[in-house]
Formats: C-alpha cells, structure tokens, sequence
C-alpha cells in the first residue's frame, strides 16, 4: 500500500476518533504513533522507537522527549507531541531544547493532525524557526507527501533529505513574498513588468493605477490557471463523453458549456476515491458532472453510479447506491468530511457491482 493512501486512511480515523480524544497521551496513542508506524517503524521495539526519551538539557535532569527514532543505532528523528486541540507552531520552544542535545538532524512538531519538520539548516545544531516541510493529515500535499517518503524506514537518506529541506525552505519563502505580491504589488515589481512596455514616466498617478491593473491582472492570470487545472483534471476539453454521455443517459438540455466543475465538488471526489482506494484501483473511479449533479462512476459506466454531489443549493447532498443504481439514498451534509461516513455505503454499492 502506497503512502498517500495510508495517509489518507489515517485521515478517516483522525476525524472518526478525535472527538473522543481528550487528553495528549491519548493523541499519542491514536493519532502519533500510526504516523510513526506508517513511515515503517516498528513502534513495538524500544531500540526503534523510543517512547518518553531522557534527554537532560544543561541543570535539567530527567527532561523526557515524546519520542526519538533510531536507525542503525542511531537517532535520526525526535517527535514532540502535543494535544490535538493545540496549535502545531506554538511549542517550538520546547523541541528547540530537546533538538539541541540531541544528535538527530531533524525535529518534528506535532498535534497529531500536522507534522511540522525542522533541521538546523541556518546554524549548526540550533533548530530552524520555521519547518522545512509539514504534513497536515487533513489537508495531504503531493509534493509534501513525496517528501515525506524520504523518511520512512526504506528511503532514509540524511543527504537527499537536506538537499529537499534547503529547496523547499527557499521554495516557501519565495511563495510567500509572491503572495504577498498578489494581494498588495510591490513598486519594485510594478516598475519591473511595465517597464518591459510603457516607455513612459511613471509618475505617482500611474504608480497607483498601475499597482490596481497588476492586481487583476495576477488574480485573473491565477484563477485561468486554475481553471484549466480543473478542466484538464476532468479530462473536459480531451474526453467530453466522460462528463457528459447524452447516449445513455441525457442528464440536460444544454450544452456543456452550462457545466461548471467547482474545486469543492473535485475535492468530494477525492476523498471518494480514497475511500474506494481500500477496494478497488483508482482507475476505475471517473468523475462526470452535469448540470444537476456531479457524478461518480465505476468504470465510466453510467449504469454504474457510486455516489452523486448534489452541491449546487443552499444545502449540499450526498447520493449513495448501495440499495441498487434506481434507488440513490440521498443525505444532507454540512461539510465535505462527512463523506468519510458513508463508507460503508460506498464499499457496498462497489460489492453490489
């Protein structure tokens, strides 16, 4: 089984059980160590994983760390936990103390919903500010996720991870003022792009309408971006029949230029997917949205619906199947973490086919 998807697994137990975890030691138990088990250490061998490990800081005797992570006898990774309920970024303080006595290089923050990963690439052996890479269970990156694997027991390699943690330090940082730049452009940037087209003096009244096309004109350049992202996802331009099968099943009376695929409505279907993953290939999971609803079949076979999102009302709806394809059952949700809910409905009308 694939990271992402016992990740993802790990997701639908966070959000079945955290409503009854109510105390740190048990987001240790439920949420933590899974994690830890996930990136393939045995959490059962105490020369592995060792649990409320002494690390004495200076006068401070008996100070315990959470856990620390060994490999080939030695540590490469200590985990600071914290209650669910906490912050993932407010007790850094702490990890900074246990990180500077011990020899791992890396540090992990967590309240067993996000992951946050430091190193000590500023100064030697004194923890970074900020991590290098986090892992939000409730919010799963490709990209973070392809990270994560340099830290399983398999792909540990103390070189790669450092060459990706310097990237990636650099590649937040370089988003972050690039966002800032979208929502308030710098003169900097605003003298840089029209310089390249306006041999004008910029005085300050153009300074100022310029500042206000640069805007939209970074927002729209985005949202088109993002509206391609969505469309190529749902394979629209390249297979319009699979959004759209007038043969089998007319669905409207429009074209499909009345169809607008929301990011709400192609987050749904990933969580579906993970949650049909545990049965079946992803392959045979493919989305068709229409005007009334956005589908999900088995196959690309519309005799074979899974599940319908009915999001396009006030109230959202879940449509299951699994008392048969002509006897959809449909539920009111109120956020799309509720789909986790209706697997076994899920894993039913998959049984059924």
């Amino acid at each position: 089984m694939d990271l992402k998807l016992k990740l993802e697994q790990l997701h639908q137990r966070v959000v079945g059980l955290k409503d009854q975890i109510n105390t740190e030691e048990a987001t240790k138990n439920a949420f933590v160590m899974p994690f830890i088990q996930i990136l393939g250490y045995d959490i059962f061998n105490p020369t592995e994983v060792i649990p409320e490990h002494i690390c004495d800081i200076g006068t401070k005797k008996g100070e315990k760390v959470d856990y620390v992570i060994r490999k080939n006898n030695e540590p490469i990774l200590i985990f600071e936990c914290k209650h669910w309920k906490e912050s993932a970024d407010a007790h850094n303080s702490q990890l900074h103390r246990y990180y500077h006595v011990s020899k791992a290089r890396f540090g992990v923050l967590t309240n067993g919903t996000v992951y946050n990963f430091y190193a000590d690439l500023e100064k030697p052996n004194i923890m970074d500010e900020k991590p290098f890479l986090t892992i939000d269970i409730e919010d799963l990156k490709d990209n973070a996720i392809k990270i994560l694997e340099s830290f399983t027991k398999n792909e540990y390699n103390l070189e790669t991870i450092l060459d990706s943690a310097e990237g990636l330090k650099y590649i937040k940082a370089i988003r972050k003022e690039f966002e800032k730049e979208i929502e308030n452009p710098s003169d900097e940037l605003i003298k840089l792009l029209v310089s390249r087209f306006f041999d004008k003096p910029l005085i300050a009244s153009r300074m100022l309408a310029f500042k206000e096309y640069a805007k939209k004109a970074l927002t729209l350049s985005i949202n088109e971006s993002i509206s391609d992202r969505l469309k190529s996802a749902l394979n629209i331009n390249e297979k319009p029949d699979l959004l759209v099968d007038q043969k089998v099943d007319p669905i409207d009376d429009g074209g499909d230029s009345k169809i607008i695929t929301t990011e709400e409505e192609l987050e749904a279907f990933q969580i579906v997917k993970a949650i049909l993953r545990e049965k079946i290939s992803s392959t045979r999971i493919a989305p068709r949205d229409t005007q009334s609803y956005f589908g999900v079949l088995l196959d690309d076979n519309n005799r074979k619906p899974i599940c319908r999102f009915h999001f396009n009302t006030a109230n959202k709806y879940l449509e299951t199947f699994a008392n048969g394809k002509d006897a959809g059952d449909k539920k009111q949700i109120f956020n799309l973490d509720e789909i986790y809910n209706y697997r076994i409905q899920l894993h039913q009308t998959i049984d059924n086919y």
